[in-house]
């Protein structure tokens, strides 16, 4: 099974990130589940977001506790929040942000992880950039799929596809190819990674 964990803020499309992905899962002819957890439901508050992929039946409904990929949505909550609790040695972590993970204090990350399995997409940018709008959920989407293979990116255009329409799509899902392109040349493992 795969699990993945959505941090972020209201307002960020984090529900709908954790929503996409399931969709773009089951498309692919698997498994799988989406739910949020909230504290306080306004925009601005931190919202959690889990999905479960797997090739059978997902029958567990509890948080996901030990994630094998980790999007952060905004990093502020670096440290307002245990983001990486109980991350897998072997999992992924997608931060919004064009700064390194030791300019963000996250230098023991680092040495934890697998370098390859680690990358900064200045989501918030490039969604921006393709919708006017600052919610970076298709944009780490596109860059989940690129990173991981959980999910291929047509899955995750077809997610975006079903969900929105017209131009609010057509913006998503080049938001979305952006960022997987921005991943699969490597700018950002190897330009935000720490170096060897």
């Amino acid at each position: 099974m795969f699990q993945v964990r959505i941090h972020g803020r209201g307002g960020q499309g984090v529900v709908t990130a954790a929503e996409l992905l399931s969709a773009a899962a089951f498309a692919g002819g698997l498994w799988s589940q989406a739910f949020p957890s909230f504290g306080s439901e306004r925009t601005g508050a931190p919202v959690v977001a889990y999905c479960r992929i797997d090739d059978h039946e997902i029958r567990t409904r509890e948080p996901v506790v030990e994630p094998d990929a980790l999007i952060v949505q905004d990093v502020t909550l670096i440290h307002q929040v245990d983001l990486f609790a109980g991350l897998k040695p072997e999992g992924y972590v997608l931060m919004n942000s064009g700064r390194s993970f030791e300019e963000l204090g996250l230098g023991d990350l680092v040495l934890r992880l697998p370098r390859d399995h680690m990358l900064n997409v200045p989501a918030t940018e490039l969604a921006l950039k393709h919708t006017g709008r600052p919610v970076p959920n298709a944009v780490l989407l596109g860059g989940l799929a690129a990173v991981s293979g959980v999910v291929p990116l047509d899955a995750v255009r077809d997610a975006i596809t079903q969900r929105f329409t017209g131009s609010v799509a057509e913006a998503n899902v080049a938001a979305a190819q952006e960022a997987y392109d921005f991943v699969k040349n490597e700018e950002g493992v190897l330009a935000h990674a720490s170096p060897d």
